[in-house]
């Protein structure tokens, strides 16, 4: 099973920061899970949300900042002292783990950021180990476009039978559905089709545990830790 660092070892460091990333292959990680968008000045940096707000010191739209004034923010998280670290590049982040014999589900957060990730991800010779994902059907299939041997899943919360089709007619290769709605009968269906499955929104204990006995690939989680451990990691 692929243990996706969601964010990184989100639970406990500032998420999509090399901090995050080290602790979750610490933690046992053997997969990392991160997010990229684009700059105003055009940069791919590493960062989930939309705006700045939640997890930093500055405020608004990260597309309304330069890659410079980003590299200004502090990204916290969870620890009690104040402990915070920095918004990196899709570049810096592949210079420095691409090297490890892990996997990487990058998720496309924005239009116009398929084919740069793509000749990124290939330039460090990560391709074989990168699923791209995304939500917006159109970004995973531009990446079908321009490289039909790259891997591609779709973000989803519960997969129709169409959605399904759908994936299978570019060639998609995996389904990622929240972990709250997998069922055995999707499981199977999933599978009949020919798919990997890979469960997101796997907040707690509880849905880890589930997503294990559905027998999915893999999962993303902010406690990697933990998911390691269960495996009967030591």
């Amino acid at each position: 099973m692929i243990n996706y660092a969601h964010r990184g070892a989100s639970e406990y460091a500032p998420e999509n920061t090399l901090s995050s990333f080290y602790l979750g292959l610490m933690q046992g990680a053997n997969g990392i899970e991160t997010d990229v968008q684009r700059t105003r000045d055009g940069a791919l940096v590493l960062f989930h949300d939309e705006t700045l707000d939640r997890v930093t010191d500055a405020k608004g739209p990260l597309a309304e900042y330069t890659l410079e004034e980003l590299k200004e923010v502090k990204v916290y998280g969870n620890a009690p002292n104040g402990f915070y670290d920095r918004i990196i590049t899709l570049k810096e982040f592949l210079e420095k783990f691409a090297t490890y014999d892990i996997r990487f589900a990058i998720e496309l957060k924005g239009a116009g950021v398929e084919e740069e990730s793509l000749a990124l991800i290939k330039e460090h010779g990560a391709l074989a180990r990168t699923t791209f994902t995304s939500f917006h059907f159109d970004y995973i299939k531009k990446i079908k476009d321009l490289d039909s041997t790259a891997r591609v899943g779709w973000l989803t919360w519960n997969p129709e039978e169409a959605e399904i089709q759908q994936l299978r007619s570019i060639g998609g290769e995996e389904m990622a559905p929240d972990a709250k709605g997998i069922t055995k009968e999707m499981m199977a269906n999933l599978r009949n089709n020919g798919l990997g499955v890979r469960a997101w929104g796997v907040v707690n204990t509880a849905l880890m545990r589930k997503a294990c006995k559905m027998g999915v690939d893999g999962m993303t989680v902010n406690f990697p830790d933990k998911l390691f451990r269960y495996l009967g990691g030591k």
